[in-house]
């Protein structure tokens, strides 16, 4: 893995333990030669985690929509820092550069681009690993809701599979070295088997 990108809020939170993990992914990722991919602001755990990166002389590259630049306070400081148009080119960009997926915890743009991804995985438009870093339990809810929606058929076990779970960096960092795209059969695609 070259690069990893990581979506994560704009906002710091209410608890130090997230800008604590951010630091601690952002020096385990320079630690293991990987660069950064990111949404592009220098506020919140997006600029915790940019910031520790670069501090410990990693890259850093961001991908910020043009009408959000001053909105979010595009870090200026970055390895690169890719203005583009939309949303969707900013995930798609992302998605491009990186060989991975993690969640910090944010809200609702994190949550979103947490389940395209992963979404985007199940459909097999790539084959990448996903995951979240369940900094304090902040990850449990979405947990439960994938086991609810797999009990409720859903979502088949092999796809809820995809989403990966870990408390730490580096445990996370571990099971992305170690991961392999599984073998899915895709049946329901096929129209013929509907």
């Amino acid at each position: 893995m070259s690069r990893l990108c990581v979506f994560c809020g704009s906002s710091a939170g209410g608890r130090p333990g997230y800008a604590d993990v951010a630091r601690r992914l952002g020096a385990e990722l320079v630690a293991r030669g990987i660069g950064l991919v990111y949404g592009g602001g220098k506020v919140g755990l997006m600029g915790v985690l940019a910031d520790a990166v670069l501090t410990q002389g990693g890259e850093a590259i961001g991908i910020i929509p043009e009408p959000l630049v001053a909105r979010e306070l595009a870090h200026r400081g970055l390895t690169e820092l890719r203005i583009v148009g939309s949303m969707h080119e900013r995930k798609a960009t992302m998605a491009a550069l990186a060989d991975g997926f993690i969640a910090l915890p944010g809200g609702f743009g994190t949550l979103e681009e947490t389940f395209e991804i992963l979404t985007w995985a199940q459909l097999g438009i790539h084959a990448k690993p996903v995951g979240v870093l369940n900094v304090e339990g902040y990850w449990d809810g979405l947990r439960q809701l994938v086991g609810q929606a797999v009990a409720e058929g859903f979502v088949r076990p092999e796809y809820a599979e995809l989403l990966m779970f870990a408390e730490t960096p580096a445990a996370l960092l571990d099971r992305f070295a170690a991961w392999r795209p599984p073998d899915i059969p895709r049946a329901w695609l096929d129209p013929s088997r509907v």
